[in-house]
């Protein structure tokens, strides 16, 4: 049975926001093709009419994945605390929530590791651009920010993702809370909240 070419457009996009959430759970390698079309509602034999193989959906699972970290910068998240709009997107990034729902997250923490072994050129370039992405974006926050503004944007990012890795391997022990508090303060100072109580 012939679909449509909205049926197919629709399909298509299921299969990739399914691929972007497991992937981002269970790595590339921890997810089969007969799961991500399970997930995504559809039979394992519509695969193959929408991606060459598991590394074209991983590349366009990747994209979509970052493109929704994007719009959340995007749609102000900085804004929250415009006064100290890095501190908002540092808070957010280390939050419990981001550390305990990977499958919405930032494919950084969550796939880098699995991308820097498989020999993809175009899978490489996704991160790549998620990284000078980040970058750039640290780098204007950084300028209004009280602490950061002399602090290189790579290495607040790579403080960021790491700490994001670190407390989802210890993410019910007190130690990651303790963990991801000290990476915001190294980054953007004490809390407002905790240095008002401690006043």
């Amino acid at each position: 049975m012939r679909v449509s070419r909205e049926k197919a457009q629709e399909n298509r996009k299921q299969i990739i926001e399914a691929a972007a959430r497991l992937l981002r759970e269970h790595g590339f390698d921890g997810i089969g093709v007969a799961d991500i079309m399970k997930a995504a509602g559809l039979t394992h034999g519509g695969f193959y009419r929408n991606f060459a193989s598991k590394d074209d959906l991983a590349v366009k699972a990747s994209e979509h994945a970052i493109a929704d970290r994007m719009a959340l910068l995007k749609n102000g998240l900085a804004q929250q605390q415009p006064q100290d709009p890095l501190r908002a997107v540092v808070e957010s990034y280390l939050s419990s929530a981001h550390r305990d729902d990977p499958g919405s997250g930032c494919i950084l923490p969550a796939l880098a590791a699995d991308a820097a072994r498989r020999d993809d050129p175009a899978l490489r370039a996704v991160f790549i651009t998620t990284i000078q992405y980040y970058l750039d974006q640290i780098a204007k926050l950084s300028s209004a920010s009280p602490r950061a503004g002399s602090r290189h944007p790579a290495a607040i990012l790579s403080e960021m993702v790491g700490a994001v890795i670190l407390s989802r391997v210890i993410a019910n022990d007190p130690l990651a809370e303790s963990l991801v508090a000290a990476v915001v303060a190294d980054i953007a100072g004490p809390s407002p909240r905790r240095a008002s109580d401690e006043e």
